[in-house]
């Protein structure tokens, strides 16, 4: 029965919930990346060292983009996929 009223969104669960989508698919970059830092640091790479440490603060961010707070539909939120994650 359709009585004309569209159904409402909770946007704050559906930020939550593209958080948590963000963190899972970040969680295997951050993974390699450790592998990588090991490297480096064992072979005494100060500069590969902090080009992976920047490559990981940059995937630590991804929750806190501003854009996820900004949108206001959920199409606008789906939308939101920072550049960390699609390198």
């Amino acid at each position: 029965m359709d009585n004309g009223k569209a159904l409402a969104v909770d946007m704050a669960k559906a930020r939550d919930i593209h958080r948590n989508r963000l963190r899972a698919a970040r969680a295997p970059r951050l993974a390699a990346l450790d592998v990588d830092y090991q490297r480096a640091d064992e072979a005494g790479d100060d500069a590969a060292k902090k080009t992976v440490a920047d490559r990981k603060q940059a995937l630590r961010d991804v929750t806190a983009d501003p854009a996820i707070d900004a949108a206001m539909t959920p199409a606008e939120l789906q939308m939101v996929w920072p550049p960390a994650l699609s390198a």
